[in-house]
This record gives structure tokens, C-alpha cells and sequence, in this order.
């Protein structure tokens, strides 16, 4: 048995019964140990991670701009390192491909004094179990997309007459991106619908991990996803469609033992008083023209439009 990994069958069942995830790692950040809650939060069997690094594309931490910490910045090397704990708010990759928001603790193992290894612990962040409770409910009013588990076109598009409605009132800012996903048909006609749904369901989670407690993410289209971003200016609303396409084009999953992964093309604009919800998408559908004719992945605002 690894020295780093528990040595007695009753902590490894406490361990076990946790819903945070916990994983051990040696010296070389190679995983000896993988709690079913590990399990449970990032869809990867133990089987499939004991003996491998954690750096072995695996979990594929990345912070909330999308840098990989698995190469620079990753806080379980830098507890072994000099001995001192962290904590951080990160992503992780999902064995599905995609992204989850979870807050990690990484600490040291000392055996005689020696850092030997480290264990960290993960666990999901509320707004994400806020997030799966909000979708519970809204599925029992029809108003959620069946496949990606967003709200529906229908009930974004509700949302958005109520952003206008405060915007009218009290002069509340609103940003709205369009998020489109690059090459759509090309993934249906290579590898199939079925894994075209298993790339929007990737694309869908991501935005949804991704953006604060009180946005709003819904499909808009067979390809298309629609951003509600209060409170934000034109730059920050071009920095915020910036991070989500980063994040989305960081995220990937396996089909038939092969990556896929996509990229999205964004266009924003901001709400006026006055607009209505068919003229500010409709802006919104010219800025992302816009982009779509200088090339992909990438984001225009109105703004950028004059």
C-alpha cells in the first residue's frame, strides 16, 4: 500500500461516507487514493485515476479565467512545496467534459516530519446545488430545455421582458450575449446527433457553472445559447462573454475513445430603455453576424459595431 494513501479499512470507510470529494497524491503528484465522493462530483471511477497524475489530463483544473493550474499555479503542488495549505475556488473538468465550479483545500502529508504527498478535498459550490434545485422546479412548469437542462427559449425570453420591465422602472444596466457554438453541423455529420446532444450538454453545463447566482443561461436555438447579464458595462459584459467562451473552449469530453471539444462565437450588446425583447436580440443576432464575418471564437459587442 502507498504510504501517502489511509492505512486502516475504517478510515477509508469514513472517508467514503463524505460528500466532499477527497484524493490522495505522492511526491510526483501520482493519486493513491479516490473517495467515492471524488467519484460522485467528477463521474471518473477510481479505477480509472489510482496510479495516474493528477496532472495526467484528468481533472484539468482551470481558474475562473480559464488558466490550466495543472501546469502553473496548482495549489495541492504548492501546499507540498512549502508546507502550507490552500484554498481556492477553481473548475474542474468533468469526465463528461464539462466544467464544475468547486471550492478546493489542498494540504501537505507528513510522515516523521517529511512531506510525503498531499490530499486535497472538493466540494461543489453552493450555487451550483442552488442551480440543480432551481432547475428541479422549473422542469415541474415545462419551462426547461429537456437536453441541456437550461431554461427554455420560452422562459428566457420571460426573464428578459422582466430585466426590461426593471430597466424601464429603476434603470437597472442588463447585458445580453449570444452564444453560438462554432461548427455545429460538422460535429452532427462526423460523429452523429447523439454526440452532437453529448456537445450541447457539455457547452450548456459549462455556462451554467460558469455564470453568477443571478444570470441567467437559456437555449435559444438548436445551437445557440442566450446570456442575461445584469449590472454589467459594455466592457465588463465583453470581458464576462470573453471568459465563458475560454472556459467553454478549455472544456472536453470523450466520444468513441476520441477528444472533442468545441468553440463558441459571442455577440453583446447592452439593453436600452425603450427596447423591446424581439429588437435587443435582434441587435444582439447583428453583433454576432458581426463576428461570425471576421472568423470564430471570438466576441463582438455593439459597441465594436460603429
Amino acid at each position: 500500500m502507498d504510504e501517502t494513501a489511509p492505512d486502516t479499512a475504517f478510515y477509508r470507510e469514513l472517508l467514503d461516507g463524505l460528500s466532499e470529494g477527497v484524493y490522495f497524491v505522492d511526491r510526483d503528484r501520482r493519486i493513491t487514493y479516490w473517495n467515492r465522493g471524488a467519484e460522485r462530483i467528477t463521474g471518473r471511477p477510481a479505477s480509472e485515476v489510482l496510479g495516474h497524475r493528477c496532472r495526467d489530463n484528468l481533472l484539468v483544473h482551470t481558474d475562473d479565467a480559464g488558466a490550466n493550474l495543472c501546469r502553473e499555479g496548482c495549489p495541492l503542488l504548492a501546499a507540498m512545496e512549502d508546507g502550507i495549505p490552500r484554498e481556492a475556488e477553481i473548475y474542474l473538468r468533468h469526465r463528461d467534459g464539462h466544467r464544475v465550479p468547486v471550492l478546493v483545500r489542498s494540504a501537505p502529508i507528513r510522515r516523521h516530519g517529511v512531506i510525503i504527498g498531499a490530499v486535497e478535498s472538493f466540494q461543489e459550490t453552493t450555487k451550483r446545488m442552488a442551480a440543480l434545485e432551481q432547475i428541479r422546479e422549473l422542469d415541474e412548469l415545462a419551462f426547461v430545455d429537456p437536453l441541456t437542462e437550461l431554461p427554455n427559449r420560452r422562459m428566457t425570453e420571460g426573464v428578459l421582458q422582466n430585466r426590461l420591465d426593471e430597466l424601464e422602472r429603476y434603470g437597472w444596466p442588463l447585458g445580453v450575449g449570444l452564444i453560438d457554438v462554432d461548427g455545429f453541423g460538422r460535429v452532427n455529420e462526423r460523429l452523429g446527433h447523439d454526440a452532437g446532444d453529448a456537445v450541447l450538454r457539455m457547452v450548456a453545463r459549462t455556462l451554467a457553472a460558469a455564470t453568477r447566482p443571478f444570470d441567467v443561461v437559456g437555449r435559444f436555438d438548436a445551437d445557440a445559447f442566450l446570456a442575461l447579464l445584469p449590472g454589467v458595462d459594455e466592457d465588463r459584459l465583453r470581458r464576462e462573454l470573453d471568459r465563458l467562451r475560454t472556459l467553454i473552449a478549455r472544456s472536453q469530453l470523450r466520444l468513441a475513445s476520441r477528444p472533442v471539444g468545441v468553440t463558441v462565437t459571442c455577440g453583446g450588446v447592452l439593453a436600452r430603455r425603450g427596447d423591446t425583447v424581439e429588437g435587443l436580440i435582434g441587435r444582439a443576432q447583428r453583433a454576432l453576424e458581426r463576428a461570425r464575418g471576421i472568423g470564430r471564437n471570438l466576441t463582438v459587442t455593439e459597441g465594436e459595431l460603429a
